[in-house]
């Protein structure tokens, strides 16, 4: 028996042929079952949305999971709008149905789940929040629903006459005093003659009715890349500013194969009050209009209604992001936004023209609550001539991976685009302060680190140590080089560093050098001996920290390929960590000693830090303590390796609450206790760590240790984020490794399921 194909329509809409006619829908009781097929997934979300409206539950568009082969749409969720707990009047609902793409092109339920967990509405009220519209009475004509005052029909405009197939053709009309009439409202089937036409009636209808339009998303043609539909949302859509509420009302339109738009979604409904019936002060204007089309592709989402005088104003700062980059992000942000709801996004605007991006989805964010002590400002674009002036924020993960907390284009390297750049990035990071930041030595990013990040210690990038250094150095004799190198790697004590500097510098007649000066006033930024002391996740010194998208995506990036190359290149860095922290909790390493101090590391560390741990260990057994000092609870030692008498650290260790440093620093600059410590350790016979030298960011559950650790030190609102990403996460490995085969599915299934059983 071959499955039922259902052509799904808006609720309650009426098909319209071109002669006006009416289309039968076929039975809209129909229920959804596993096994049904649509002809697409926008027909799925519309059936979905016709059974919710006629139970009493409104729907959303969930997750989506995309081919790893060729990165398109494989699958889809549409839940219940109380799915998940981001607002207060969600409650965690669990139903939805789940649609998967055939190698047929249809798409087919393959998963359900009907039952909710909050009381539903009366059957036939209007519940649905993508499906809200009323279809206009069938009889009348658009020729009479239309004809009021602002809208005039083509044929009226251009001939007199009446208009075929009611395609509006919608001109401003100057009003004056308060004989205002109300504009016809949008429905669902409303055609016009070009897009532009569609945006002047809707904006004119939210003038009418008190609010104010964006242009939000469109979507193109896989075929030839032309527009097909866009939408146009209330001006306070989605939460990028703390004057949005994620209102729903939109307006979408379709392109026809006739050339005409049609409505084909609306939600009239909003979140907020409506004001007063006003007429915007500063005018979409001609200007504002090409600005619209030519600069942006119709789709950057910005007030239109504020733009001043709808003119273009000049920037006043230089921006090296071209402008043909801006609605390309845009586009990719809200199409992230719509499968992400993690997703966040900033444009730094400057007199009405876009400037600095920042972006990072809910899986960076999550990241950065784990791993957000130690901050990468990744500007390496600068090394050569670019197309693109691309940086990334990076961290450490507890496998030593690089991970990705945050993406920009900078307009310019000032200081102001830093300091937005930098607040930006701890706005998302829900006010994560890392304790250390590697970042260059540009005296504009110093400045704004400073301000955004006061007590964060601020580490040069060693590629831009590297390139001065070969700058500056090239006219000096070999013997000064060879006595710098030599007083920057070799010396132990800040002391010995000062005198050896001032020495070189005198010996070699370079006291009025301004850079060796310049680099003598900032050595706790670059000199080895000042950072060790700095947590830096054991991040190596004078090494050049590599690419997170190595050559992937850099700075010579073209446009056309920007977007697929960095999902190809965060999507295996992913894959790089799904596969670590499976080895890490399903394999064991080995012991290679039968000390307990090495078991309980073997238990906790992930098989990365495990590795670096078990070195020091074995490496404890070639050094010898001798103890140099004691007076009641404190006690020193010198440990100096056997035969070498110039590999020696000093050890102190408090008896009291078990404290201990050693003068190598490794604990203070990797959070990992060094071969010395553990000799001391060894030598008083304490058999396990003290629980302050376990760092639960090494761990191999992170994630769950740090958001426990996270619950006194941050707000509500914070900790509620971290528990979302933490279970988002958690829920995405289970359907990653539940959808591998029919009888993991059913395993990771019910195990899902018993557990839904026990929370609620």
């Amino acid at each position: 028996m071959n499955p039922m194909v259902v052509n799904a329509f808006p609720v309650g809409i009426v098909h319209v042929i071109n002669s006006g006619t009416v289309e039968s829908e076929g039975d809209l009781r129909m229920e959804p079952s596993v096994g049904l097929e649509f002809n697409s997934s926008d027909e799925a979300r519309d059936f979905y949305g016709l059974y919710a409206m006629r139970v009493g539950f409104k729907i959303r568009t969930g997750q989506l999971y995309r081919s790893r082969r060729d990165g398109s749409v494989s699958s889809r969720r549409f839940v219940c709008s109380k799915e998940g707990f981001q607002l207060n009047s969600r409650t965690g609902c669990p139903a939805f149905i789940r649609v998967q793409r055939r190698d047929s092109g249809k798409w087919v339920i393959d998963q359900i789940q009907k039952d909710h967990n909050h009381e539903l509405g009366l059957e036939g009220e209007n519940n649905s929040p993508v499906l809200q519209q009323k279809p206009p009475v069938a009889p009348k004509s658009l020729v009479e629903v239309l004809r009021r005052p602002k809208v005039k029909l083509l044929g009226q405009i251009e001939n007199g006459g009446s208009s075929p197939s009611g395609i509006i053709n919608f001109k401003r009309q100057k009003r004056g005093g308060d004989g205002r009439q109300p504009l016809p409202e949008p429905y669902t089937g409303l055609e016009f003659n070009t897009a532009n036409e569609a945006y002047e009636y809707y904006q004119s209808y939210a003038e009418s009715v008190g609010f104010r339009v964006r242009i939000g998303q469109l979507f193109r043609s896989k075929n030839d890349g032309s527009i097909t539909s866009r939408r146009f949302v209330c001006s306070k859509e989605g939460f990028q500013h703390p004057s949005r509420v994620g209102c729903g009302a939109f307006m979408r339109i379709k392109k026809k194969d006739a050339g005409s738009w049609m409505v084909d979604r609306l939600n009239k409904d909003h979140n907020h009050d409506l004001g007063e019936q006003t007429v915007y002060v500063n005018k979409f204007s001609t200007a504002s209009k090409k600005f619209i089309e030519e600069e942006t592709n119709g789709m950057v989402s910005m007030d239109l209604g504020e733009m001043n005088t709808g003119k273009l104003i000049k920037r006043s700062r230089e921006s090296k992001i071209g402008t043909d980059w801006y609605p390309v992000l845009l586009e990719y942000f809200q199409t992230r936004q719509a499968e992400d709801t993690g997703f966040f996004y900033s444009v730094e605007v400057d007199n009405g023209s876009c400037r600095s991006v920042f972006w990072a989805d809910g899986r960076s964010r999550y990241s950065c609550s784990q791993f957000g002590d130690v901050v990468i400002l990744d500007t390496s674009y600068r090394k050569s001539n670019y197309v693109v002036p691309f940086a990334t924020f990076v961290g450490v993960n507890h496998h030593k991976q690089p991970v990705l907390l945050g993406s920009a284009l900078i307009a310019n390297e000032s200081k102001e685009c830093f300091t937005w750049l930098f607040q930006t990035w701890f706005k998302a990071m829900s006010c994560c302060r890392p304790k250390s930041i590697i970042a260059d030595q540009d005296m504009a990013i110093q400045q704004a680190i400073t301000e955004v990040f006061p007590g964060a210690h601020h580490r040069f990038s060693s590629w831009q140590i590297r390139a001065k250094e070969r700058e500056n150095l090239r006219s000096m004799p070999i013997e000064f080089r060879y006595e710098y190198e030599k007083c920057i790697y070799e010396s132990q004590t800040t002391v010995e560093f000062n005198t050896t500097w001032n020495s070189l510098v005198s010996k070699y007649n370079l006291k009025g050098n301004a850079w060796l000066q310049q680099m003598y006033d900032k050595r706790e930024s670059w000199v080895p001996l000042y950072l060790r002391g700095k947590f830096f996740a054991g991040i190596p010194i004078g090494e050049t920290v590599e690419s997170f998208f190595g050559t992937q995506v850099n700075g010579q990036t073209p446009l056309r390929e920007f977007i697929p190359r960095y999902e190809q290149g965060l999507e295996q860095c992913r894959e790089d960590e799904r596969k670590e922290d499976f080895n890490s909790f399903n394999l064991q390493s080995f012991s290679q000693t039968k000390e307990a101090i090495e078991e309980q590391c073997r238990r906790l560390y992930t098989f990365t830090i495990f590795k670096i741990f078990q070195d020091e260990l074995l490496q404890s057994y070639s050094y010898i303590g001798i103890k140099t000092y004691e007076e009641g609870t404190i006690c020193r030692y010198l440990v100096r390796r056997s035969g070498n008498e110039n590999d020696k650290h000093a050890v102190t260790f408090s008896a009291v609450n078990l404290s201990v440093n050693c003068s190598c620093q490794m604990f203070e600059f990797e959070g990992v206790l060094c071969r010395h410590v553990l000799k001391v350790f060894k030598l008083l016979n304490i058999r396990e760590l003290p629980s302050q030298y376990i760092l639960p960011r090494w761990l191999r559950n992170a994630e769950y240790r740090i958001l426990c650790g996270a619950e006194s030190r941050v707000s509500s609102q914070e900790l509620k984020a971290f528990m979302i990403w933490s279970l988002r996460e958690t829920a995405c490995k289970y359907v990653e490794c539940g959808t591998t085969s029919v009888e993991k599915y059913k395993l990771a299934y019910e195990i899902m399921r018993e557990g839904g059983k026990r929370l609620y």
